[in-house]
């Protein structure tokens, strides 16, 4: 198995983890107001989200599939959390990250 495809599994899996900690605490399950778990995820991610698009590309697959996903991630920070420009973007996120690690995972 190429080092590419676990790291996609792996991202994916922290992609959702990052999801599921933003929408707890949007809306307000959490009992703790600490968002550095999500920050951290959210570097983890993007980390994580480049390298497997590096090594897919290397391996002679669609690396830059992950390319949209990449961007949305970097973009997020323009965002303000609790409105619904950064839950929108969160979710085009997922999305473009599933389809590029789809396209990617050769």
């Amino acid at each position: 198995m190429p080092l590419h495809q676990p790291l996609l599994l792996l991202t994916g899996a922290l992609l959702l983890a990052l999801l599921a900690l933003g929408l707890r605490l949007q809306l307000g399950w959490s009992q703790s107001r600490v968002r550095w778990p999500h920050h951290a995820l959210f570097f983890a991610v993007c980390a994580g989200t480049l390298l497997a698009a590096v090594l897919a590309q290397l391996a002679g697959q669609r690396g830059w599939a992950l390319g949209p996903a990449l961007a949305l991630l970097l973009a997020m920070p323009r965002t303000r959390p609790g409105r619904s420009d950064h839950w929108r973007r969160a979710l085009a996120c997922a999305g473009a990250y599933g389809l590029g690690a789809w396209l990617a995972w050769g």
